[in-house]
């Protein structure tokens, strides 16, 4: 073989053998990313090649599927989409998936290696999907969806000794089952969902942060009481009325002039809901004493998750001492998700101990076996159990005799704080209405509850928690303990 003839055939083999490589490194290391690329249109395929398992509520689906003539066989329903939207998320067969319906896709479209059998392995055949068994009390997301109407806002209630969430609503909300599919119909609804200026899609009970207003006086409140700067709850504190903020001549006032509130104790404070003395606290205490007692109710943790992820509710660092007092009434830069505040609420209900929010009970696969039980967790010890027992008896004065009437429940003991927060240049914006509360019945249950109502429709003078949010809670809680 001449020379020339001899260097070609080795450059073929060369090529022969570097096609075998790639070819084989194909098959052996990329051949999952292929195929679960979601461009690959055999995982839609795949996906709904059968009906998908259900997410649960109360032991019954509220999401179903059903038979299409398309190439992607099922497509996802759902029942009272609006309702339970902010729990199960969506399933589109053209606009993916997000919150339960996500987390949990492989589960619920049976290619969860879990729920293989070994004869499903061997022959890489996909399973039956499996459920996702939410903690949602149907009668509590109902009181709260209902109560909360053609308002703009959210409300959580959870089970303080256990972190369940009971129920977690925002409105407006949005159908689900209008773009499950493929046509034409799913993305105009999908583009009008989206076009919505009241952001539907948006879950604002745990991804819309806003500032919490006086509910934010309850996390001062526990700071100063943790701390010692005053014994208890019915310790005169001092406090002028009006207060100068620090090194500035700015005076804040209270929104009731005739209000007790000079060196008035912690309980008549929340009662009135004082501004003067918790400004006054927040900067006695200083900014890092309220940052620690804030962020041990979940303040400034970016990782508090349901298993779906919930927006980082701020309390902000490198203030000065005049804006560490606004902060200490829940303005400035402080912001709060409802999940965060009723973490608040659970927090002082459970005796100081936070237990973490869960939204799944557990998994199951299409067999109705068990294959994953979440099981109770602590998030950690907020506060003693005597400041705890402390601000429970103040936010029942609250209630009982203070700015939280409307959320009264004949048979049971309920403690509240209200909340109204401004925002906007100059508080030009309507004011937010926020309530946080907690109830207890005879036999020791309880639950939280927090509110957030961003816009209820009504002027600007007649906007309080008291007014538009404590009744949504009001709601919930009797659905829960009722």
């Amino acid at each position: 073989m001449n020379k020339p003839l001899r260097r070609v055939s080795v450059f073929c083999l060369a090529l022969i053998l570097a096609l075998m490589g790639w070819a084989t490194w194909l098959q052996a290391a990329k051949a999952s990313d292929y195929k679960d690329d979601p461009k690959n249109p055999r995982v839609a395929i795949g996906k709904y090649s059968a009906p998908l398992g259900n997410i649960l509520v109360g032991g019954r689906p509220v999401t179903g599927s059903v038979a299409t003539p398309s190439s992607l066989k099922y497509k996802r329903t759902y029942k009272d989409g609006p309702l339970y939207a902010p729990v199960t998320g969506f399933t589109s067969q053209i606009f993916g998936s997000n919150q339960l319906e996500s987390l949990n896709g492989d589960l619920l479209d049976g290619s969860d290696s879990r729920l293989q059998s070994p004869a499903d392995a061997l022959t890489h055949r996909r399973a039956k999907g499996g459920d996702v068994a939410t903690t949602i009390d149907s009668k509590v997301q109902k009181a709260g969806y209902e109560a909360l109407g053609d308002k703009t806002g959210a409300a959580v209630a959870m089970d303080p000794a256990t972190g369940r969430i009971l129920g977690m609503v925002s409105t407006p909300s949005y159908d689900p089952a209008k773009f499950s599919g493929s046509g034409s119909a799913d993305q105009k609804a999908w583009k009008a969902m989206s076009d919505n200026a009241g952001k539907p899609e948006l879950n604002r009970a745990l991804r819309q942060p806003l500032p919490p207003g006086s509910t934010f006086k309850l996390v001062v409140a526990a700071a100063a009481l943790e701390d010692g700067l005053y014994s208890s709850v019915d310790e005169p504190t001092k406090s002028p009325d009006p207060y100068t903020l620090p090194h500035t001549r700015t005076e804040l006032t209270n929104e009731n002039a005739s209000a007790p509130c000079k060196n008035a104790d912690i309980r008549t404070a929340l009662q009135y809901s004082c501004n003067t003395v918790f400004a006054k606290m927040a900067a006695d205490l200083g900014q890092q004493k309220v940052a620690a007692q804030a962020e041990k109710f979940g303040f400034n943790d970016d990782k508090v998750d349901t298993p779906v992820r919930a927006g980082k509710s701020v309390y902000p660092t490198d203030m000065d001492d005049a804006q560490t007092a606004l902060s200490g009434i829940g303005q400035f830069n402080d912001q709060a998700t409802p999940l965060q505040m009723a973490m608040v609420s659970a927090a002082i209900a459970h005796g100081g101990e936070l237990k973490s929010p869960q939204l799944v009970d557990k998994l199951t696969d299409g067999g109705g076996n068990t294959v994953q039980q979440n099981t109770p967790k602590t998030y950690g010890r907020a506060m003693s159990a005597r400041t705890a027992e402390q601000l429970r008896s103040a936010m029942g004065t609250v209630v009982d005799k203070g700015t939280g009437s409307g959320a009264k429940i004949g048979g049971l003991t309920v403690g509240g704080k209200t909340g109204t927060a401004q925002h906007g240049v100059d508080n030009s914006g309507t004011p937010y209405a926020w309530f946080v509360s907690y109830a207890e019945d005879s036999e020791g249950r309880q639950v939280a509850v927090a509110v957030m109502v961003e816009d209820g429709h009504a002027a600007r003078n007649e906007i309080s928690g008291n007014g538009l949010a404590a009744p949504i809670a009001r709601s919930m809680m009797k659905a829960a303990l009722g």
